[in-house]
């Protein structure tokens, strides 16, 4: 991965917090736009996007405002992988700041050297997801209109790739591994990765990805609710 050809966008109201960030990210050889407040971010974000954006939930006096910055910058680019470096660590906030389409949600203080791979594993996974679809290798996964690259991270159905985010993408492996079969939402938990997850976020990613597949398949039906339990991918 070129790192020279990739922008990281910071978004932190304090300014040595922000110096420090843009370092770190700096040395990994990343080209940085840095910003302080919603509007200034918004404004340079839809100019000179980036290829993934680092935002603080409380910037000045909007305690809130990286959660409304995630939502319009995802409304323009809805695979923005966006990672939410904050010190509002309550699960509630963690809770919405997935639901929202965040990829990843770090709490502060964090390492410097921790942040800088992160920002350099999620740009690999964000390079992988979005490859043009080739031949099906031996590797992909297919079941019936649903094709899955598991090294690649990548999925399709009828032969056009679906944009989904990293958790979206697991939760889909693991409910298509066992096609006709109920998967629990512990078993989907799981398989997201992450730390918190309630069963109400596992309901939304799940409406994420029948959404998405809906755009291409408007008759899609295949992902069942399991009342109480989980999911199941039904067979018919």
């Amino acid at each position: 991965m070129n790192t020279a050809s990739k922008l990281i966008a910071i978004v932190e109201d304090d300014p040595d917090q922000r110096k420090n960030y843009c370092d770190a990210i700096a040395r990994k050889g990343y080209r940085i736009n840095a910003y302080a407040n919603r509007s200034e971010a918004l404004t340079g974000i839809q100019s000179d996007p980036p290829q993934l954006a680092i935002i603080d939930i409380i910037l000045g006096n909007e305690v809130d405002g990286g959660f409304y910055l995630c939502r319009d910058l995802l409304v323009s680019n809805a695979t923005l992988p966006i990672l939410f470096l904050t010190e509002r660590i309550d699960e509630i906030d963690k809770i919405s700041g997935l639901r929202l389409g965040a990829w990843d949600y770090q709490p502060k203080p964090i390492s410097l050297d921790y942040l800088a791979e992160r920002v350099t594993s999620l740009l690999r996974l964000a390079e992988l997801n979005t490859q043009p679809d080739g031949p099906v290798s031996q590797e992909d996964k297919r079941i019936k209109a649903l094709s899955i690259n598991q090294t690649a991270m990548r999925a399709s159905w009828q032969d056009s790739p679906l944009q989904l985010t990293m958790t979206e993408f697991r939760m889909l492996e693991r409910l298509t591994n066992r096609p006709g079969n109920a998967i629990s939402y512990d078993q989907l938990m799981n398989a997201t990765m992450q730390s918190y997850v309630t069963h109400n976020t596992i309901n939304t990613h799940m409406r994420n990805i029948r959404k998405k597949i809906r755009e291409i398949d408007p008759q899609f039906d295949l992902i069942q609710n399991e009342y109480g339990f989980g999911y199941r991918w039904k067979t018919e």
